[in-house]
Order: structure tokens, then sequence, then C-alpha cells
């Protein structure tokens, strides 16, 4: 077996501002930016999901943003998969590679190996997924409330592919999807320090507000609907991101656009409180303060051997 890849990980919640944080973050160690959230792959969505502006991108490579079409779905495996391969070609062109993003399934599935679940029975899939169009999301969400709290909790009541994953695992396997991910991993594809952005609600909340008044000023609708002639399928895979859920509403005539704005701000919210839930319960995990991410870049300008970083210790001994 192939030694874990060395690479750099900033996670932290959606708009805590880890995009000017990691280009920063880049600049000082001649590294590029690997995207690790599972919401920027989508093609149709860079406004609303917040993927890197162009000039952004022209400040560093940035890498695995908004290749994917709405209709396509992508599991853990399938980007870690891409991200190895982007990792190691970095790593052969003497690069190092700073994974960013808010998924915390995405950092776990590169550094503490991918959950060993076996094949699920098309059947059983299909059965899933034909309830899912029947009874709706938030019913299958509570459903999986009762059958495994703990992965429930971690996601959103309208995020589509998740929920019918755990319920399809758990119905196959007789496990709850959270033991899996807790007690039957493979071993690690990647090595390296994880450390999250850390602000309070209180800080956020503001912050967030005025992002979605910032995406909608900029062309959220107007990108929501050309992403609509592509493909006008609410139960597809892009469309149940939040923003973009809650603006599809809007433009089918479900929502206001008042109310589609309290909705999104509420649902970003909630999301960000569950993110940084997860990042706080990874032991490995090193927090940073928002008004300590400065001092901690001028730490790590530092730093001359991407080796450093691979143990847990010397990140810590960097932090004020």
């Amino acid at each position: 077996m192939s030694a874990p890849l060395p690479v750099i990980c900033l996670a932290g919640p959606t708009g805590c501002g880890k995009t000017a944080a990691a280009i920063e973050l880049a600049a000082a160690l001649d590294a590029e930016i690997v995207n690790a959230d599972s919401r920027q792959v989508y093609a149709d969505f860079p406004c609303i999901t917040a993927q890197p502006s162009a000039e952004e991108r022209a400040a560093c490579p940035h890498h695995l943003y908004g290749f994917l079409p709405t209709e396509a779905r992508i599991s853990a495996g399938r980007w870690a998969d891409m991200a190895v391969e982007t990792i190691r070609r970095l790593r052969d062109s003497g690069k190092r590679a700073l994974l960013v993003g808010g998924t915390g399934l995405y950092f776990q599935t590169l550094l503490r190996g991918i959950a060993d679940i076996p094949p699920i029975a098309p059947e059983i899939s299909a059965r899933w997924t034909l309830r899912l169009a029947q009874e709706g999301p938030e019913r299958l969400h509570a459903e999986l409330g009762r059958g495994d709290p703990a992965y429930a909790a971690r996601i959103h009541p309208r995020d589509r592919q998740r929920i019918v994953r755990a319920l399809e695992v758990l119905e196959a396997t007789g496990r709850p999807f959270s033991w899996w991910h807790e007690h039957a991993m493979s071993a690690p594809l990647c090595a390296g320090p994880l450390f999250y952005l850390a602000p309070t609600l209180d800080w956020l909340e503001p912050r967030l507000a005025r992002r979605i008044d910032q995406m909608l000023a900029a062309g959220a609708l107007e990108e929501a609907r050309a992403a609509r002639r592509r493909n006008d399928d609410p139960a597809a895979p892009g469309w149940s991101g939040i923003g973009c859920a809650e603006v599809l509403a809007h433009l089918r005539g479900e929502l206001s656009l008042e109310d589609c704005r309290a909705l999104w701000l509420r649902h970003t919210r909630a999301y960000a409180k569950r993110q940084l839930t997860w990042f706080r319960g990874r032991q490995e995990a090193v927090a940073v303060p928002p008004g300590e991410t400065a001092a901690l870049l001028r730490r790590l300008r530092k730093a001359v051997d991407c080796a450093a970083f691979v143990q847990m210790r010397t990140l810590s001994s960097l932090l004020p």
C-alpha cells in the first residue's frame, strides 16, 4: 500500500472567509487549492454556491470547482478519487495541495479513510428513490432521524442524495450510515493537518445575511433561471443545495422573494451550526478564531518544508 499523500486542510462553516484565507495561505506555501465542498462542484451555480471568482482563481490555480452538471450525483468516494489524482499530480510537479471547503465527510474520507460499505442491491436503491419522489425529502429525513439520529442531525432535511443513501444503507446492511463511518474505514489516503476557521454564530450570522444579499444583487436569480433552462427537475442533485433549492422554489412561484431570502438565511445558519459542531467533534481538527487567521498565516509563511505540516503537533505549536 502506498504512503498517504501529504496535504494541508483548511475547513470551516459556510461564509466564514475560507476563500480569502486559502488564497493567502496558498501564496505563502506555494500551494494550489483543491475544492473540498460538495456544493461547489456544480457548474450551473457558481454564484449561489460561492465558488471562487475569476479574480480569485487568477491569484492561484483552483481545482475541482464547477465541473459537474446539475443532474449528476457525486459520492464522497468519487470525489476522493478525483482529489487524490489531483493531489498526486500536484506533488509530482513540486506543488503542495491545499484542500479547502466545508464538507466534513470529504475531509474524513481522505484523512481517515472511506467507509467500506458493501454494494447496495439496485431494487433497494430504486425503492427509496421512488419513496423520495412520492413523499418528499423532509418525511424521509424524519424517518432517517429515527433509524440513524447521529447522521440525520448532520445533514439538511432536504438533502435528497444523502438522505436516500443513508436509508438504503440502513436497510441493506442493518447498520446506520454513521456506524459505517466510525467502525469500517479503509486506510487513509492523505495525511496532514486539518484546521478550521471557527467563528461564533453571532459573528457569522450578519455576514451570512449580507452574503445572500450580495448573491442576489450579483445575479443569483438569473443564474438559477439559466440553470432551469438546462434542468428544471427539482429532484436533480444540483438543486438540492442550500440557496439553490430556495431560489428554485421562488422561481416556481412557491415562495415570494422575501420568503426565499429568509428561508435561505435560516437554512444557511442551521447548516453553518452543523458544520461547526462536526469540526469541533474532530479530535485532530485545530480551531482558528477569525481574529487569529492573519497571525496564523504569518507564522505559516516561515515554514519551508511541507513535511513539517504532516504532524499535527507542528501546526498546533504555530498557533498563538
